[in-house]
């Protein structure tokens, strides 16, 4: 495999998305929530990133759907569309969510035609009283039909569907209120219907835990876990079917080598990219190979097969 920088200057960068034409979009979010984050377009290699969309707050998620770009925020998912070279004539608002009921993160567009997006709870350990908190929701792309997914995640963050079928995987934040014992964070498959225990369960079994799911893959502890994406095989030295998730706080992209078993997913972490900074947004090009955004830099790397 060989790495390469794609592009540069896009410091914050939080969230990508391939549109129709090959070309990179870039959501970047800082810290803290000024107003003042944008979207960018880059073109091609090397090209300089160009500002499409300005004054979002905390951009963390991207998606072109049908010729829409889809960004998930601070105040709900909107949708741009007719883009012109630099701008966007078109905004519609498709779905909002009342103030306190937590950050939106990534969104994910399913086989059937909805999209997913995962929010997290607003506090570390508390009991969410919004029924929109602490969960994966979907809706359909007009924005109807909003419905709870799964409940009772701390902060699903990176959403990515297995390509060619329903399961949905998800980086999960775990709890940071427990010292010591502080599980590591999470790779899972999300199914509708399910109850993953928070506040309660945290991966530590008993009563607490009775009925909630397993993950695919415990990662490591405080990572601050974010995107995350899914290749079948074809790159490089990875054969088989893995998934590539960037964990912030680590500096490192984890691969995690998936096996299925009925309808069952297990995953083997190893290290697959080190000594970066501060990773959040990972994506698979439509040429296969992998784009990893390092939030602290501003750089871009393309990881492909040599």
């Amino acid at each position: 495999m060989t790495a390469s920088v794609y592009a540069t200057g896009l410091t914050d960068a939080s969230a990508f998305a391939f549109d129709a034409e090959g070309r990179l979009w870039v959501a970047t979010a800082g810290y803290g929530d000024e107003g003042a984050d944008g979207v960018y377009v880059v073109s091609s290699a090397g090209a300089a990133p160009k500002k499409a969309i300005d004054g979002v707050s905390t951009p963390l998620g991207l998606l072109w759907h049908e010729g829409s770009l889809y960004v998930s925020s601070a105040e709900g998912v909107v949708a741009y569309t007719a883009f012109n070279g630099s701008t966007f004539a078109g905004r519609r608002t498709v779905v909002t969510f009342a103030p306190g009921t937590g950050e939106l993160n990534g969104i994910a567009l399913g086989p059937d035609g909805r999209i997913a997006l995962g929010i997290s709870a607003p506090c570390d350990s508390c009991d969410p009283t919004v029924e929109w908190s602490a969960a994966v929701v979907s809706f359909l792309p007009d924005g109807s039909d909003l419905r709870v997914e799964a409940s009772g995640i701390r902060a699903p963050v990176g959403l990515a569907y297995y390509p060619g079928t329903s399961d949905l995987f998800v980086t999960m934040n775990q709890r940071d209120d427990l010292g010591e014992a502080t599980p590591g964070d999470w790779l899972a498959v999300v199914s509708r219907g399910q109850d993953w225990g928070f506040p309660a369960c945290y991966g530590q079994g008993g009563s607490a835990c009775v009925g909630s799911p397993a993950p695919t893959a415990v990662l490591d502890k405080h990572a601050a876990v974010s995107g995350v994406a899914i290749v079948t095989g074809g790159l490089g030295a990875i054969a088989g079917p893995s998934a590539f998730v960037a964990e912030w706080a680590q500096g490192e992209v984890l691969g995690v080598a998936l096996e299925h078993d009925g309808s069952t997913w297990s995953g083997t972490v190893t290290t697959f990219l080190s000594g970066l900074r501060q990773p959040v947004p990972i994506v698979v090009s439509p040429d296969r190979a992998v784009f990893v955004g390092d939030w602290a830099t501003g750089i871009v790397y393309r990881v492909a097969a040599a």
